[in-house]
């Protein structure tokens, strides 16, 4: 098969989405792999990486020209939506439930999409799973960063010191991202509370962690109480496929302290913060409103491409070797791989994207 891997060119999107190691062992195993020159430069990879692997240089109108497979990171924008085809299939984040436009454009140019995020295996995430590490842990860094006075923030050291006590942290969510937002934050010191509504994992997260992240049933009354105190607020709230659920609302905000922050990380998915009204970019990354610092950008692992880059990989490419290797049987040979199926043949095959997006639903079994 031939496999195209594309120049990112959403703003600061530095990832690309396979690795020089992920090439050579898609060459080795007999497949074609065209890169587009400087695709994995944001990432630390040279192209002479990819050509010693074994891949071939070109343009990115070759790149989608060429490829029956187009592996990218991120969603194609609107300038890129003339390559859409129905004879290609595309393996990326695909987050159409928040992009009615890209949603539309893959539909009416019937082009086979399969969502990193929506892959499943064993009630878990596979492909997400290493963003939301990156994304959770990042989450802290930039929400301390916010809380520094000369950014806007009150001028709160996350951990405080000797005979001043630490920032509160709230974290809305106890999955991928929560968890590792919530051994970060508790890392440094923060007093951390984790609001979730899963009695089993708040079990977990108390057990690991031996008691010194704190977590708390999620309903309206425990959130407001929590909210007034906090310094900084992570969302991590995921459905997958399907939009994100405004958790905190504008009211919820507006009694927060002046000067603290708040990170969306579920703004890839509409966000669960009502202010978080708008996505933001690596150029541009904070606004306030209420007086409450908000930071919304979707793709923030885009921000440590390094490490991103060859964690999304190790994740994927065994995914790309199974389409490579079987085409569309891939999906049907692992229920958990089909799930990753939002669109085909001119329909969606996601429920949460359809449900969504109002949009018709079809099982992908009967149409594959």
């Amino acid at each position: 098969m031939i496999i195209g891997i594309p120049k990112e060119i959403k703003n600061n999107e530095n990832r690309v989405a396979l690795t020089p190691a992920g090439t050579l062992a898609l060459t080795r195993s007999g497949h074609t792999v065209l890169v587009e020159t400087m695709a994995g430069a944001g990432s630390g990879f040279s192209d002479k990486e990819y050509q010693e692997a074994g891949a071939a240089l070109t343009s990115g109108k070759e790149v989608f020209a060429k490829a029956q497979l187009i592996v990218k990171v991120k969603e194609y924008l609107e300038r890129e939506y003339v390559y859409l085809r129905e004879d290609q299939m595309v393996f990326t984040y695909l987050h159409i439930a928040n992009n009615e436009p890209f949603a539309k454009a893959l539909i009416q140019s019937k082009t086979t999409a399969i969502a990193y995020e929506t892959v499943t295996q064993q009630n878990t995430l596979p492909l997400l799973t290493p963003m939301s590490e990156v994304a959770g842990r990042m989450a802290v860094q930039i929400g301390a960063w916010m809380l520094q006075k000369a950014n806007g923030g009150g001028g709160i050291l996350l951990g405080g010191v000797p005979g001043v006590m630490p920032a509160d942290v709230v974290i809305i969510g106890g999955g991928m991202v929560g968890l590792n937002a919530a051994k970060i934050a508790s890392g440094l010191g923060a007093n951390v509370q984790v609001f979730d509504i899963n009695a089993q994992r708040m079990a977990y997260i108390d057990d690991i962690s031996k008691g010194t992240i704190h977590t708390i049933f999620n309903n309206e009354y425990n959130l407001r109480q929590a909210l007034k105190s906090a310094d900084l607020v992570i969302g991590a709230v995921l459905i997958p496929g399907g939009k994100a659920p405004k958790i905190v609302t504008k009211d919820m905000v507006q009694s927060m302290k002046p000067g603290s922050a708040i990170v969306d990380v579920a703004i890839d998915q509409g966000g669960c913060i009502e202010t978080s009204d708008h996505v933001t970019t690596h150029d541009d990354p904070i606004f306030e409103r209420y007086g409450v610092l908000h930071y919304s950008v979707a793709n923030m692992p885009g921000a440590v491409p390094r490490t991103s880059t060859i964690a999304l990989s190790n994740a994927t490419l065994p995914y790309i070797q199974k389409l490579a290797d079987k085409g569309l049987e891939a999906l049907k040979q692992d229920p958990g791989f089909l799930a990753g199926l939002n669109t085909y043949r001119g329909f969606y095959t996601c429920k949460a994207v359809a449900d969504a997006l109002n949009g018709e639903y079809k099982d992908p079994l009967r149409l594959i």
